[in-house]
């Protein structure tokens, strides 16, 4: 049927066609009851050029002279028998007499054109027939307005068909979507020719057809139909319905509006709007059941989910694909559910994780202390006893939570963050309790010192995530510090307790003995701690060094008490030098010994020497020297000790004792306080 009307494949009829084309078409329309299978469109093509050839040069191009009928026929200004008329009154008389002599498109030619699916110039045709259905002057015209409207529904029932599913054919069959985007662009064309030639008030029943309105309808129920079609999404393993649904509308959204943007968009004209159209409908489907979900009892995990759409995904996604991208930033979709419904999912959420996270804590404690009921030693990791579990628990438990939200929102995680820094405290404190009731109640349980050490080691990875994660001025991380240093301490002072009720004796026989065969006592002193360090060993290295610390500073701090117990008075200055020389020797080891075992309080090392050296001086100026320097060292000494330790000076006249009480009490006026010796050693 084409190649019989070369005129219809030009373009549209009327006023936007050239004049050849009428020609050729009103030669061919002189027969309309000619078989399709009659002249091949070569034959009729070869006349018409021979017949065209034979007429003025005018008649064969476009001519501002051209004249259109109301059937789409047309006609040239040289083809008028009144050539000498001039102006348009002669060229409307010349067309109307032509009319007469051209006859429109047959129903049959246009269903042959619907079968063969060229859509465009079906409706060509059936506008041609409308045009001349509606002329008052068409003579022999069998064509009834309710056969035109019998085709125009065939063929709006094929484009619109077509045009539902644009998605798919738009890379499988792009020739035949063009067609129906063409048929629809023609009788919107025609639609506004009309209503320009026509008030509003004198509209047909049939005319304006409004087929851009069917377009945004067919659009729509082509979104709901495909973002519904939740088969054609592969199942996820472990997704809920809820979770699955809200995976399908957002991989179809996505993946049919990029076909939308590459494809589809460039076979409308701008003022269709085809890409916002598109993505404003998927996206109001999409908040549309969002907010359905919202609205319905959800799991926690499909509030997790809902809302990691709302924040994270639609927003984000969506633009991975650079094209698609610029497209949505012009659109500004908004998001998928309204604010104030939002934040209610947000606290749902945020409630409902704080309590699992705390639920969870409660129960691994519980397990903890069981584990510390077992007959059972505690597992070795390098050497050191452990029982990582519970804090490697807790702190992937928190940081989960913490990062879960943050994936949703900045603004989510960072609530759940400020709701869970309170949980480590709290947990923290009952974790303390519970190892003090052990610490007490199980003195006898055959691992009762390898449990403690596990469960000081533990306080390692709590103190590491504390100090690196929380902000310095934050309460919580002051909280957790001071309960972590609680925990840590009383499993020392169980640890040493058995060492230092030891070592009392010892240290009496110094003053007992007068000094005398101190470098003995020393070396037993040494000997007896030595065996203990040894099982200090499991300890985590911060922690053997802190305790190997504490041990050294208790040593020092006996051997200060036994020089402050006023049981040596010693009247002349060789006395006195060979005291010096003892103490001198003693602190010597002593320093050796805790240095060479880990002890980093080097600090210590300088108390027993300047006590040596106060004791070995005579002259009272030297003496007031060595004071202040010894109070720079350890400002927590106090006159009381300095009274008692120069009890040993017997040759101080009680004058000379108080102005070096006084120097003191002047020296350490101003001085910052520093580590503490002297404070925890009380003088009688």
């Amino acid at each position: 049927m084409m190649k019989m009307l070369p005129f219809f494949q030009s373009g549209p009829i009327g006023i936007r066609n050239a004049s050849e084309g009428c020609i050729g078409a009103n030669r061919q329309l002189e027969n309309p009851s000619t078989s399709v299978a009659e002249p091949s469109g070569d034959e009729i093509w070869s006349k018409d050029q021979e017949k065209m050839s034979e007429r003025p040069e005018g008649a064969c191009r476009p001519s501002r002279a051209s004249s259109i009928t109301s059937n789409g026929s047309c006609t040239s200004a040289g083809d008028s028998p009144e050539k000498g008329k001039k102006g348009i009154k002669g060229m409307l008389t010349s067309a109307l007499r032509k009319m007469k002599k051209t006859k429109p498109p047959s129903v049959k030619q246009v269903m042959d054109l619907l079968e063969e699916h060229k859509l465009f110039d079906a409706a060509q045709h059936l506008i041609v027939l409308e045009k001349s259905l509606s002329s008052k002057n068409e003579e022999g015209l069998n064509t009834s307005q309710q056969d035109i409207e019998s085709v125009y529904e065939i063929l709006k029932h094929k484009v619109f068909s077509i045009l539902k599913d644009s998605v798919l054919l738009a890379k499988t069959n792009p020739e035949l979507l063009q067609q129906a985007v063409e048929a629809l662009k023609e009788q919107e064309k025609e639609d506004q020719n009309y209503m320009s030639e026509n008030p509003p008030d004198q509209n047909l029943q049939f005319r304006p057809r409004k087929w851009k309105d069917l377009w945004m309808a067919t659009v729509k129920e082509s979104v709901e139909t495909r973002m519904k079609d939740t088969s054609r999404t592969p199942r996820t393993e472990n997704l809920s319905t809820v979770g699955q649904n809200l995976l399908h509308m957002g991989k179809t959204m996505k993946e049919d509006l990029a076909v939308v943007a590459k494809y589809i968009k460039q076979l409308y004209p701008p003022e269709f709007n085809v890409f916002s159209t598109y993505a404003e409908l998927y996206h109001n489907y999409f908040a549309s059941q969002a907010k359905k979900n919202a609205e319905t009892y959800l799991e926690d995990k499909d509030i997790y989910l809902l809302l990691s759409w709302v924040h994270n995904i639609y927003p984000t996604d969506m633009r991975k694909d650079q094209a698609l991208a610029e497209e949505l930033e012009k659109v500004k979709l908004g998001s998928l559910l309204p604010s104030s419904l939002s934040k209610e999912l947000e606290k749902k959420y945020l409630d409902s994780e704080e309590a699992t996270i705390k639920n969870s804590l409660s129960k691994c404690l519980d397990k903890e202390i069981q584990r510390w009921k077992e007959d059972k030693e505690p597992e070795k990791l390098n050497g050191h006893f452990q029982s990582e579990l519970l804090a490697i628990f807790v702190i992937q438990s928190i940081y989960s939570g913490q990062k879960r939200a943050k994936d949703i929102s900045t603004a989510v995680g960072e609530e759940l963050s400020h709701r869970l820094s309170k949980e480590l405290p709290a947990f923290l404190r009952s974790y303390k309790d519970a190892f003090e009731d052990f610490k007490e109640r199980s003195k006898k349980h055959k691992y009762y010192k390898p449990i403690l050490i596990a469960n000081i080691n533990n306080c390692w990875n709590f103190r590491d995530y504390a100090e690196k994660n929380l902000p310095e001025k934050d309460d919580n991380k002051a909280s957790i510090l001071s309960t972590l240093g609680d925990i840590e301490n009383s499993g020392f002072d169980v640890l040493l307790q058995q060492l230092f009720m030891q070592l009392k004796p010892m240290y009496k026989k110094f003053t007992e003995n007068k000094w005398d065969s101190s470098n003995e006592i020393m070396n037993e002193i040494i000997k007896t701690t030595s065996k203990h360090i040894s099982d200090f060993r499991t300890l985590k290295d911060p922690f053997y060094h802190a305790i190997v610390e504490k041990i050294h500073a208790r040593l020092v701090k006996e051997y200060i008490v036994r020089l402050l117990k006023r049981k040596v008075s010693l009247k002349t200055p060789a006395q006195q030098q060979n005291l010096a020389q003892n103490i001198s020797k003693n602190a010597a080891d002593l320093e050796a010994f805790c240095t060479s075992n880990g002890s980093q309080a080097k600090w210590l090392n300088s108390a027993l020497p300047k006590l040596a050296e106060i004791i070995r001086l005579q002259d009272l100026g030297a003496i007031k020297i060595e004071v202040a320097t010894l109070a720079t060292t350890y400002p927590d000494i106090r006159k009381r000790h300095l009274e008692a330790f120069l009890y040993i000076k017997a040759n101080l006249s009680r004058s000379e004792l108080k102005s070096i009480l006084g120097y003191l009490a002047d020296s350490t006026a101003s001085t910052t306080p520093g580590a503490s010796l002297f404070s925890s050693i009380n003088v009688s």
